[in-house]
């Protein structure tokens, strides 16, 4: 498949007379995608019913003239002002209680059916419009569902949601009394009407309680994606996309997925490294200008499983895009470094490395004006180029010069569960406990010895292929998994904390984990404060969380007071604590050996990812590093055929 390179651009935003000349320049890049207006509901519709769609029209007509392709977004992460005069109502409500309004972006909920049937009619006008004409050749629905934390609303329309959605999962109150274990703390209903939302009680709220409320809100975004993916549909045979966001996991993406062609994500290297991901300090200096060196890596091996959702089967068939690359200093971590030369050059390649079709920067002028006017662009305010303009062309040339990027299965999988997230965010049982980050630390770990990596779904059916898969934190496991663990033929290592809690976050009795060929039950679990540790023997320890197991399991790996820390030697395998770095890379080593995987071991900053054909190699790092005899510079990316 062809890779291509793309731009974000706001006609919107600039003199009319300038856009010949922005499609040419952009054209002459080798840029071949521009997005456009997923921000400009005020402009296409300045007064409730009446359009004003001429510019749009001009606007995609004159990049199309250019050779460009039109990437156009639904409005509906904006709303106008006259929108909230017209529905009072459907601002977002935070935990608190307090309304968020206008002035912004994403001032809306989820829930409220008139906003939703807004959505429905813009999207439908968009689609009639636009749905046929040549130079929109894929969509983009409304822009980083959960951004700003706007999934979770406490709106009066959430609450009659919930309740209604309430109504059809349990089907009684009674049923929902005995799934919550209501009779503790003489919690019981016997009206749907009674049952409010989970925030501002005295103490905490019941746990399945929060996790419904979740689960609710996580379906809300479906239906509210899936309005507009089949308006578009209705009218247009092109692919449709939503650009997810780095490390959110506030709604089911999987879910989303199944409704769109292709997932994309907004990857924002320094911008996460800075407000996103718990490093030390002198991790963050050594790169504070690159990005964390596996954050980009594991979200785009994440989202080639999401663009599996609707394509499959399997990560590699999944189509996938950064709509949103990051090109210089950004304006809303809370500090803005800007990034080493060459690393918008290394951040395209990682991307096409993982089966990017597209990567496409954000954005193409810097804004002089409103909330992102520090937020930088491959053009500076004046017009005049800003560093990245120079690497987007560069990486355009390699494009055509290259050999093509074949995607295929990668030997390692890691199974990953937005509903474990959420789970584990209400019913956390350590202050610091957190599915993303387990799950992250092991993907570092596999990372460090040299391993591509597929990420896949909860409900996955069959694990055929993957020498080695890995399944942490998973509060349950779905039938299906279940069954691909226990037929599994490679080595599988599962926890700490997976498969020992219900539907309903309740224990299940027989404790768990209850998977056949797997003699091992978690009887206690224990949360470790920062300050403390589980030591093992041979060295290596276990931090944040611990689970004393019982069973007749072979006992692999033990604590210093011979407590069992992994169980089993067969194909499945138990975990029972939460390793540091370096004791959870020993474990992957340990697990490579007996699943026949090499398992290099690569200094800080140094990755590499096999496609198909080619080894690539990412120099995270600010000064070069060796591979194979060859010195890859600062910030530098090579390739070679795969013998």
């Amino acid at each position: 498949m062809k890779r291509t390179l793309g731009v974000c651009y706001y006609p919107e935003h600039w003199p009319e007379t300038q856009w010949a000349e922005d499609a040419a320049r952009m054209k002459d890049t080798g840029l071949t995608w521009v997005r456009i207006g997923e921000f400009a509901w005020s402009r296409m519709e300045p007064k409730p019913g009446r359009l004003d769609l001429g510019w749009l029209d001009r606007a995609i007509e004159t990049l199309g003239y250019a050779g460009l392709k039109v990437v156009l977004g639904t409005p509906t992460a904006t709303p106008p002002r006259w929108m909230v005069d017209r529905h009072p109502d459907m601002l977002a409500v935070d935990e608190q209680g307090r309304v968020r309004k206008f002035g912004s972006r994403r001032h809306y909920c989820f829930s409220h059916k008139g906003y939703r049937e807004e959505s429905r009619r813009i999207s439908r006008i968009l689609a009639e419009r636009y749905g046929r004409n040549p130079h929109v050749a894929a969509w983009q629905t409304d822009n980083e569902y959960a951004c700003h934390d706007t999934v979770l609303s406490y709106s009066t329309a959430a609450r009659h949601g919930f309740q209604d959605w309430l109504a059809q999962r349990y089907q009684s109150t009674d049923a929902l009394n005995r799934a919550w274990g209501n009779v503790f703390w003489s919690m019981e209903y016997d009206d749907w009407s009674q049952i409010d939302l989970p925030n501002l009680t005295v103490t905490e709220p019941n746990h399945p309680h929060q996790l419904a409320f979740r689960r609710y809100s996580s379906d809300m975004v479906v239906e509210f994606n899936r309005i507009q993916t089949d308006e578009i549909r209705k009218h247009s045979d092109a692919p449709i996309a939503h650009n997810y966001m780095g490390r959110v996991t506030d709604f089911d993406h999987f879910k989303v997925g199944a409704d769109l062609d292709i997932a994309s994500w907004d990857s924002y290297p320094i911008g996460f490294l800075s407000d996103r991901l718990e490093v030390t300090n002198d991790f963050k200096l050594r790169f504070l200008k690159q990005g964390h060196p596996d954050n980009q890596a594991f979200h785009h091996d994440l989202y080639r499983a999401v663009g599996a959702a609707r394509n499959g089967p399997g990560p590699h068939a999944g189509r996938w895009w950064v709509m949103e690359q990051q090109p210089g200093p950004v304006n809303w971590a809370p500090w803005n470094p800007a990034p080493l030369p060459g690393m918008a050059r290394l951040w395209a390649w990682e991307a096409f490395a993982h089966g990017a079709e597209c990567v496409s920067y954000f954005r193409w002028r810097q804004a002089p004006f409103a909330q992102e006017q520090m937020h930088a662009g491959l053009l500076r305010p004046d017009s005049q180029p800003a560093p990245a303009l120079a690497e987007a062309a560069q990486v355009a040339r390699e494009l055509q010069s290259q050999p093509d990027v074949s995607d295929v299965q990668s030997p390692v999988a890691l199974i990953f569960d937005y509903e474990s997230a959420w789970a584990w965010d209400v019913q956390p049982q350590g202050r610091d406990f957190d599915f993303f980050r387990l799950a992250f630390s092991a993907y570092r770990a596999l990372r460090r010895a040299g391993l591509s990596v597929d990420i896949l779904p909860p409900d996955t059916a069959s694990l055929a292929g993957y020498k080695l898969v890995m399944a942490p934190g998973l509060m349950t496991l779905s039938p299906a998994l279940r069954s691909a663990l226990e037929n599994c033929k490679g080595v599988a290592l599962i926890g700490p904390r997976t498969d020992t809690k219900t539907q309903e976050l309740s224990i299940p009795v027989p404790l768990g984990p209850n998977i056949a060929g797997l003699d091992v039950t978690v009887t206690l679990a224990e949360s470790l404060p920062p300050i403390a540790y589980v030591p093992l023997e041979a060295g290596g320890r276990f931090v944040s969380w611990f689970e004393h197991l019982e069973g007749e399991g072979p006992v692999t790996k033990r604590t210093t007071d011979r407590k069992p820390a992994i169980m089993g030697t067969g194909p499945l395998r138990y975990l029972a604590g939460w390793p540091d770095d370096d004791t959870y890379y020993q474990i992957v080593r340990d697990l490579c050996r007996d699943a026949g995987l090499t398992a290099l071991d690569l200094p800080d900053g140094l990755r590499i990812r096999d496609t198909g054909t080619h080894r690539f190699v990412f120099n995270y790092a600010s000064e070069p590093q060796q591979w194979n005899g060859k010195s890859i510079p600062g910030a530098g990316v090579h390739w070679e055929p795969l013998p």
